[in-house]
C-alpha cells in the first residue's frame, strides 16, 4: 500500500469510528484508547484534567477559570482601544470609527464589573462551593461528536433563553429603565462592556450559561468548554470590530459583533446574542454596520423603510389626537431614560 493510499485508509476509518480495532495497529495511538475498543481523540486533554482532579472537581473551578479567561480575553482589546488608535491595520475594521473608546468609559465599565463580581458573584460562588458536591469526573473523555454537538445545542438553548429575557427587558419599560438600561449606557461598545451589567442581568446570564449544558447531560469537559466558548463569543460581540475571520462573515445563521453593535445603536433590534433566526422570525432583525462605518445597501434600505413606517405612525397618531408629535428614533427614545456614556 502506497503512502497516500495508506493515509486515506486511516483517515476514512478514523471518521467512521464504527470499528476502532484498526487503531491498535497505528504507533502512538494508545493515548487515545482509554479502554479496549474505545477511541477518544480528546482523551489526552482529559488526562491532563484528571491529573489535576483535586482542583478541577471543585465547583469553583469553572467559575475561577471563566473569570481569569474573561480578563485575558478583554485586555488585548483594551490595549488596542487605548494605544492602537493610529494602527490603521486594525482601526480600519472599527465598526463605529467616529466613537473611539475612552479611558473614562473603560474605567467605568471595569469598576462596575469588579463591583458586581465582589458583591454578588463571590458570595454566590462561595455558597456553591459550600453546598454543591464535587464534580464527578469520568475516566473517559467525551467523543469529539458529543463535545461539539452538545456545545452547539447548549448555545442554541442559551440563545433562546436570552432572547426571551432580552426582548422582555426592552419591551417592559420598568425592566429596561431599572435593569437592562445599564448595559445600554454605551452606544459604541468595547470589550469591557460585555459584563457592564445590572447584577440581575449578570446573574441571569450566568445562570443560562451554567445550566444550558445540563439539559443534554454534558460531560464535564464539554460543560467547561461551553462556558468559556459562550463567554468568548460574548466578548467578540462587544469589541466593536468587524474582523474578516469572524463567524458572521461566513455563517449566514450567525449574528455576531455587527448585529450586536447595531443593537447598541438601534436598541429595538437584534435581540439575539449569537444567532439570528428568532430576530428574522419576529421581524426584529436589522442588518449590521460594517468595518470602517460602512453601511451596506440592505442597512440603508432598512433605515429608509423604518423611517417611512415611523412617519406613517406619526401621521396616524396625529390624526387621532389632533396634536403635532415628534417621534424620536429608537436610540433617542432610549436616551430619554438613560444617561449614556457615549
Amino acid at each position: 500500500m502506497g503512502a497516500n493510499a495508506e493515509m486515506w485508509y486511516y483517515w476514512n476509518r478514523f471518521w467512521e469510528l464504527k470499528d476502532v480495532s484498526f487503531i491498535q495497529s497505528i504507533p502512538g495511538m494508545e493515548i487515545f484508547r482509554p479502554a479496549p475498543g474505545v477511541f477518544r481523540i480528546l482523551q489526552p486533554l482529559w488526562e491532563i484534567a484528571l491529573g489535576l482532579e483535586n482542583y478541577v472537581k471543585s465547583p469553583l473551578f469553572p467559575i475561577v477559570l471563566s473569570m481569569c479567561l474573561y480578563v485575558v480575553m478583554v485586555m488585548p482589546w483594551v490595549y488596542i482601544d487605548m494605544y492602537g488608535r493610529e494602527w490603521k491595520w486594525i482601526q480600519k475594521y472599527k465598526i463605529q470609527p467616529d466613537k473611539p473608546a475612552t479611558w473614562a468609559g473603560i474605567r467605568k465599565a471595569m469598576l462596575l464589573t469588579l463591583w458586581n463580581h465582589l458583591l454578588y458573584l463571590l458570595p454566590i460562588s462561595v455558597a456553591q462551593w459550600v453546598w454543591t458536591p464535587d464534580t464527578v469526573l469520568p475516566k473517559i473523555a467525551p467523543t469529539l461528536w458529543d463535545f461539539c454537538v452538545n456545545q452547539y445545542l447548549a448555545l442554541a438553548v442559551f440563545d433562546f433563553e436570552y432572547y426571551i429575557w432580552h426582548f422582555s427587558h426592552h419591551k417592559v419599560r420598568f425592566l429596561y429603565k431599572h435593569v437592562h438600561g445599564v448595559h445600554h449606557q454605551y452606544h459604541a461598545p468595547h470589550s469591557w462592556v460585555t459584563q457592564y451589567l445590572h447584577p440581575w442581568e449578570l446573574i441571569a446570564v450566568g445562570t443560562f450559561a451554567t445550566t444550558s449544558p445540563w439539559i443534554f447531560s454534558s460531560h464535564p469537559m464539554t460543560h467547561w468548554s461551553f462556558m468559556q466558548f459562550s463567554m468568548l463569543i460574548s466578548v467578540e460581540a462587544h469589541i466593536g470590530y468587524d474582523l474578516p475571520l469572524m463567524p458572521h462573515n461566513w455563517a449566514p445563521f450567525w449574528g455576531g459583533g455587527i448585529k450586536h453593535d447595531m443593537h447598541h445603536q438601534k436598541p429595538l433590534t437584534n435581540f439575539q446574542p449569537f444567532f439570528n433566526w428568532f430576530d428574522r422570525l419576529m421581524g426584529t432583525e436589522c442588518p449590521g454596520q460594517r468595518a470602517g462605518g460602512y453601511k451596506p445597501p440592505e442597512l440603508l434600505d432598512w433605515e429608509k423603510k423604518h423611517a417611512e413606517l415611523r412617519l406613517l405612525k406619526r401621521k396616524e397618531l396625529e390624526s387621532k389626537s389632533g396634536l403635532l408629535l415628534n417621534l424620536l428614533d429608537d436610540q433617542a427614545e432610549e436616551d430619554l431614560i438613560l444617561d449614556p456614556v457615549n
